[in-house]
């Protein structure tokens, strides 16, 4: 359920911690810590509020796109897991979309696309989904990148995301 000012000040009440506060607190948390479950916890929850629009400018103002990004250069698979997950989640907003091409995302995105983590490979996908436009298309377009999205739309379970981001943005497009 997407969240407004009057829905939040129900779900906090009178001494909850306000949302800018509460997301400030986790990125703190995850700067603060050596644990990887930890970091693991952390960007999930937040890759969970970059769902919600109500979150996008607390999230921009708290550069957590950016950390996002960061992630997706880790080793930890499950980190990078999360971090697509939430830059997925984001970029359906096209501020955050161009935040995240901005910083240089969609090489990390790309390369989320050879994960051996099913949901990874699928986020990347949404996320370049958002990302594919008249500016970045030819970034986004080449043949390898086309190529590994195809492969994936073969793939049983992944006709639909994989099919809808070649039928949007390959289809009608000469390689």
């Amino acid at each position: 359920m997407f969240t407004n000012d009057q829905r939040q000040k129900e779900r906090t009440g009178k001494y909850g911690t306000p949302r800018l506060q509460y997301l400030q607190e986790l990125v703190a948390q995850f700067q603060n810590s050596s644990s990887e479950e930890t970091k693991e916890q952390i960007v999930a929850n937040l890759g969970n509020f970059a769902y919600d629009p109500y979150n996008y400018t607390f999230l921009r103002q708290l550069n957590v796109l950016e950390l996002f990004l960061d992630c997706l250069t880790e080793p930890n698979e499950r980190l990078v897991e999360f971090a697509i997950g939430g830059i997925c989640n984001a970029c359906a907003d096209p501020t955050n979309a161009t935040v995240v091409i901005q910083c240089g995302g969609i090489p990390l995105v790309i390369k989320c696309l050879s994960s051996p983590v099913r949901n990874t490979v699928n986020y990347a996908i949404g996320s370049l989904y958002y990302l594919c436009n008249a500016t970045t298309e030819d970034e986004i377009l080449k043949p390898e990148t086309v190529e590994a999205i195809k492969r994936f739309a073969a793939e049983a379970g992944s006709v639909n995301l994989a099919q809808a981001f070649l039928d949007k943005h390959v289809s009608n497009r000469t390689l």
